[in-house]
């Protein structure tokens, strides 16, 4: 048997944020065992820890799809780093496929935030679909794409980047099949990412539904990547932009995220996600 938490992720109030799965004790699990695991929690991501391969850091941990392993993601990230620092943690470095992520863990008014910084700045990935494949995707209009130009970007995993024009059509979109198989496999990507800039700051939405994901309520990865998608578009300055973010208002289940972004000579230097996250449930899973 192997012990489980169960955490609200990007938020400090339960039963909202993102849900995250932590299987602790997974040295011996094989790919082929966590992929079932985390098949059978069907979260967004599953985070498995094991021993660190250097000791001065925290953990190494595997992360999962309900359909696939993935190089790195937030909201795991933030939530296992929390869970890892306990009550008096102040840092912790995790071994994630995508590289070294160090997290910084602060705490005021009994609420810990977990920042980290994302292990690779994000790269143009592929060309960018024409919009009226977009819109048919998601069905809206190409007038209600804008006003950034839509992007595809990698940072670990790969977005398409959709801006929208208002927060009524960012909540009528949905994929629509078949143009959706379609536009993903244009992008060579399994999701995209959704966003209305608004005077409070980003409001997003992320499908991956090819992944096992319908709708993700908070992606950690997307908002780090959304950085190079908000610079190509001119929303940035050199400097440090710091942004807070929320999605996941049209599950039901609010979370709020904060990018922090260092700019130098119009290219990016540094990216830092930060988040809450409160413990829900946990208990013991059989061992595949």
């Amino acid at each position: 048997m192997l012990r489980f938490h169960i955490y609200d992720v990007f938020t400090s109030t339960p039963f909202t944020g993102n849900p995250l799965a932590i299987v602790e004790g997974a040295d011996a699990l094989s790919l082929a065992q966590m992929q079932t695991i985390a098949r059978q929690f069907n979260l967004s991501e599953t985070i498995f820890v094991q021993s660190p391969e250097n000791p001065a850091h925290s953990a190494k941990v595997r992360i999962f799809f309900p359909t696939a392993e993935i190089p790195f993601a937030g909201h795991p990230t933030i939530g296992c780093a929390l869970h890892l620092a306990g009550a008096t943690g102040t840092r912790i470095i995790l071994e994630e496929q995508a590289g070294l992520v160090p997290v910084t863990i602060t705490r005021m008014g009994g609420v810990a935030t977990a920042e980290f910084t994302a292990p690779k700045l994000p790269v143009r990935h592929a060309p960018t679909p024409p919009h009226a494949m977009i819109a048919a995707a998601l069905g809206i209009t190409p007038a209600q794409i804008g006003p950034h130009d839509p992007g595809v970007w990698e940072g670990g995993p790969a977005f398409l980047f959709v801006p929208i024009t208002d927060l009524a059509t960012l909540a009528a979109a949905r994929p629509q099949e078949p143009a959706w198989s379609a536009l993903m496999q244009a992008a060579d990507v399994d999701s995209a990412y959704l966003y209305v800039m608004t005077a409070d700051g980003p409001r997003a939405r992320m499908f991956s539904p090819g992944a096992g994901i319908p709708e993700d309520p908070a992606t950690g990865s997307a908002t780090a990547i959304l950085a190079a998608q908000l610079l190509a578009n001119g929303a940035l300055d050199d400097g440090t932009s710091q942004l807070h973010l929320t999605q996941g208002i049209e599950m039901g289940r609010p979370a709020r995220l904060r990018l922090t972004v260092d700019v130098a000579q119009d290219a990016i230097n540094a990216i830092r996600v930060a988040g809450s996250a409160i413990k829900i449930a946990d208990g013991m899973i059989r061992t595949p």
